[in-house]
């Protein structure tokens, strides 16, 4: 259950200069900007609101003094805040609530906030999810999605990596990266393409070879929902002493191979991706590539769809990061603290209608 959000807040340095136009504290309008975005509420101008009919339950736990700070107020403080400082505040609530990653599969992304852009330019937030626990981990701001491969070292550096598995798309199958992971006491998964061409042709040849002719086992699921159905077969090699380029991949102990194939009424289409891996356990291999994409379809497909994330107008200063970070926020305390049996849009919809279920969500079942 995730921790009060709240004193972390507290501890967070305020950017604003000590004079007597700064009237609300810094915890006070974080804590507003979360109650409604967890209530469905996504502009300045409805936060404001909702904490005008809100007030007299914002009382019970915020101070308040000089009553509900201004839209442009709310807007011009998360501008202003120092997105590593509040990184750093978001990293202690998650290390709270999770303290240990061991058995973690932590998948790696990156997402672009679309309705950040300025000229040619947008935000671009490389992530990190936990994908059994369904917790947003923490999440860094780069220039671009070129850059994810400098970032994606610095990202893991903030996490204790020890005995979890690290998944991350092609941008991310880099040897310091693959380093980086197994110094840190994890293993790894990563998905392998034509940015390595000649080791992706040797690996593909390899694998597509022996997995034709049958000398490789294979792992098969076949799903089937709203008349779709998708069979997927995975090849796991550990048989790699041929591979040249092996030695300059530190731990690694196979390579992989996955087969997908859906059928849609009469269209049938097949894909076939490719990984490099630490281990050697073709189930748990199986499982991990199908649970990397929970960070798409748990975190960014979510925010997209329930938070509206790529149609936010926040642009000034670091707003669009900071209200990103509050997202993530939010959607850790709706999936681990909302009945399991409620849709998330019930849960906002209830967060929206009743203080005391918006409580819950926030300070947990008893509230302190």
């Amino acid at each position: 259950m995730p921790p009060n959000p709240m004193p972390y807040f507290e501890d967070l340095k305020d950017p604003r200069r000590e004079t007597k136009n700064k009237l609300h504290k810094l915890s006070d309008i974080l804590m507003i900007v979360l109650c409604a975005v967890l209530s469905g509420i996504e502009d300045w101008v409805g936060m404001e609101a909702f904490a005008e009919e809100k007030e007299a339950w914002l009382r019970e736990f915020l101070e308040l003094p000089n009553g509900i700070p201004s839209h442009d107020t709310l807007s011009d403080v998360l501008g202003r805040i120092d997105p590593n400082a509040f990184q750093e505040a978001f990293l202690s609530w998650v290390h709270t609530a999770l303290p240990s990653l061991s058995g973690e599969q932590i998948c790696l992304d990156g997402k672009t906030l679309r309705g950040s852009r300025v000229g040619d330019k947008a935000v671009h937030l490389l992530s990190a999810y936990a994908a059994k626990a369904r917790w947003v981990l923490t999440q860094q701001a780069v220039g671009e999605k070129t850059n994810e491969i400098t970032a994606i070292p610095d990202l893991l550096s903030m996490l204790d990596m020890t005995g979890a598995l690290v998944s991350i798309d092609a941008m991310g199958c880099q040897k310091r990266i693959a380093q980086t992971i197994i110094d840190a006491q994890a293993d790894y998964l990563l998905a392998l393409k034509d940015n390595h061409k000649d080791l992706c042709g040797d690996v593909r040849l390899w694998l597509d070879t022996e997995a034709m002719a049958g000398h490789l086992p294979m792992h098969e699921t076949v799903d089937k929902d709203h008349g779709r159905i998708e069979i997927r077969r995975c090849h796991l090699s550990a048989q790699i002493d041929w591979l040249e380029q092996k030695s300059e991949w530190k731990g690694l102990a196979a390579v992989g191979r996955v087969e997908s194939t859906r059928i849609i009424g009469d269209k049938t289409s097949v894909e076939t991706r490719y990984y490099l891996c630490s281990f050697i356990d073709l189930e748990r291999f199986a499982e991990s590539v199908r649970q990397h994409w929970a960070i798409e379809n748990q975190q960014h497909w979510v925010l997209d769809v329930q938070f509206r994330e790529d149609d936010n107008r926040a642009r000034k200063d670091h707003s669009p990061e900071n209200l990103a970070l509050i997202r993530r926020a939010a959607l850790n305390l709706l999936n681990n603290n909302g009945p399991s049996k409620d849709s998330l849009r019930r849960r906002k919809l209830r967060a929206c209608l009743s203080d005391r279920y918006r409580a819950e969500l926030i300070f947990g079942k008893k509230r302190t």
